[in-house]
């Protein structure tokens, strides 16, 4: 006689090991967007929605800082308005007021009451330095300045490139171009960006971020500031020429004298009102 079949033995899940904690639960809507696990890919701004493993104000001043740094705020632009910043990285309005007050609180925005919120500075080290300018004045931010054309110009002379030669070439020919043609505003920015390349041809990018910043600081370049007085100015076009010839020749000495050159035009051209610094004597 045959024995009637057995049912099937009811699965009981496995017993979770004890002090183990449930799984999280799916969340939705402004939990999940506050809470929830890290969302994939960016917004059409160009932010990306935060990971949860630190502070998400941290996070979301460092986005805000890599657009900054990178060029994509650039300084004196206006920061999108808190709603929009919100809706974009899908975290809270206190989260977004503590980051930017973190970036303000660095230098590198500036809050406008009634107005909005600016940059500032594109980068904190550039912040920092224009803070320092401003309690000790231009005149010893002008003087670094030269000492860093100085030595970049040898550093380039030993380092430079093909392309680097090239593109200083292009440079100067633009520059003795705009001289020639009045524009003082587009010859300035000329003069600025040659000066630019002989000190990023140097090869070191801390250097280059230290001129870069103390340019913001609102120094006036070495090289403009012979500007309007003709018998300066036509020295300066002649040391720009020899400049850039003795990098293209890799000769160090007469590059860094060329430099030097360059620093002693300008330092003569130096506006009578400065306020008398006894360190530096009499004149």
């Amino acid at each position: 006689m045959s024995q009637p079949a057995t049912p099937p033995a009811a699965v009981i899940p496995p017993t979770p090991p004890t002090g183990a904690r449930p799984g999280p639960r799916p969340r939705h809507g402004a939990a999940a967007a506050e809470h929830g696990p890290e969302i994939s890919g960016a917004s059409p701004s160009g932010l990306r929605a935060p990971a949860r493993t630190i502070p998400l104000s941290r996070q979301v001043a460092d986005q805000l800082l890599e657009l900054i740094s990178s060029g994509r705020w650039p300084v004196g632009t206006r920061v999108p308005p808190e709603h929009d910043l919100v809706a974009d990285l899908g975290v809270s309005r206190n989260t977004v007021r503590e980051a930017l007050r973190a970036l303000v609180y660095l230098g590198l925005l500036e809050s406008r009451p009634g107005d909005g919120t600016y940059v500032r500075a594109s980068s904190e080290l550039e912040a920092s330095l224009a803070r320092r300018v401003h309690r000790t004045g231009t005149a010893e931010a002008f003087e670094v300045r030269a000492v860093l054309e100085q030595h970049a110009a040898g550093f380039a002379a030993a380092r430079r490139r093909p392309h680097d030669v090239e593109h200083l070439r292009v440079l100067l020919a633009r520059l003795l171009e705009l001289d020639a043609g009045g524009d003082t505003a587009a010859f300035l920015r000329a003069d600025a960006e040659l000066h630019r390349a002989v000190v990023a041809c140097a090869g070191n990018d801390l250097l280059t971020e230290l001129y870069d910043s103390l340019g913001s600081a609102r120094v006036a370049s070495v090289a403009t500031r012979a500007l309007g007085r003709e018998h300066l100015a036509a020295e300066q076009r002649h040391r720009h020429a020899a400049l850039v010839e003795a990098i293209a020749a890799g000769d160090v000495p007469a590059a860094q004298r060329a430099a030097i050159g360059i620093v002693a035009a300008s330092q003569d051209a130096e506006p009578d009102d400065q306020p008398d610094d006894p360190r530096r004597g009499t004149s």
